[in-house]
């Protein structure tokens, strides 16, 4: 016993030691981590007054550009009910009303839609015609895509009801509901996983229905550009006398293959 006792003694010296060292480490840690939330204690107050002034430097700007759009105009509530108006207006409303009911400044966001005035700032006529075109499109193609979803609904439902008789509760299917969601996660190729098949029939069912998904989602894409390409095919194009050259603007006065004018 009495051989042991320094070795004892040295031991139980060392293990102090670690432990002071491992308290020291985590105090210094602490301590800076500490620091580190008063510097951002310190820089969050300061950004957050920078923004609230750019805020108001542009609901300013837009409320003065807003005054100054309802003067201007011959009819000023047609403009003030139109959608670049209504835009207009509920792009500055929020900061306003933030003043008194607290929340909404969240809606400011809805200043993005502005953006859509630099179309007709710069004067890319050729874009909006291309949204209209694709738009058309999507019309067009409407009640087939409404009848498409109408056959997946029904689908998924179906499948949800069969995976639920193959599997069962005990494998995590609990209900059919439950089963659809799985249906519709799989059917559409996104596989989150939570909820899986362990029975040989059902990982084999499943495997039907993923490949079936990939076909599934051909079907509207398909829909949507034979749509789109009449869309195309109907738009009347210009034909130059001179050099029987067509696919002009149909705001074009000159071909831009000869220089020749064009005959409307």
């Amino acid at each position: 016993m009495e051989a042991n006792g320094p070795s004892n003694n040295f031991r139980g010296r060392n293990e102090n030691r670690k432990g002071f060292r491992c308290r020291l480490d985590v105090g210094h840690h602490l301590k800076r981590h500490h620091g580190r939330g008063r510097k951002r204690q310190k820089i969050w107050p300061h950004l957050r007054r920078i923004f609230n002034a750019i805020e108001w430097f542009f609901t300013i700007l837009f409320t003065i550009e807003y005054i100054l759009r309802l003067v201007s105009v011959k009819k000023p509530l047609r403009y003030a009910f139109s959608f670049f108006g209504i835009v207009d207006f509920l792009a500055i409303i929020p900061t306003y009303l933030s003043l008194f009911i607290p929340g909404l400044h969240y809606l400011l966001t809805i200043r993005i839609l502005r953006l859509l005035r630099v179309f007709r700032v710069l004067k890319l006529s050729e874009y909006i015609n291309e949204a209209q075109l694709l738009r058309r499109a999507l019309v067009a193609s409407s009640r087939k895509i409404g009848v498409f979803l109408l056959a997946v609904v029904s689908l998924v439902t179906v499948i949800g009801s069969i995976m639920y008789v193959i599997e069962g509760e005990k494998n995590g299917f609990a209900n059919i509901p439950i089963s659809i969601y799985w249906a519709v996660v799989t059917i559409t190729t996104v596989g989150y996983g939570d909820v899986s098949p362990q029975t040989p029939l059902g990982q084999f069912f499943a495997s039907i229905v993923m490949i079936l998904g990939y076909g599934i989602i051909a079907v509207p894409t398909g829909i949507v550009t034979v749509e789109l390409s009449k869309a195309v095919g109907s738009i009347p194009t210009l034909h130059c006398q001179n050099c029987n050259q067509e696919g002009h603007n149909a705001d074009a006065v000159y071909c831009k293959y000869c220089g020749e004018k064009l005959l409307v």
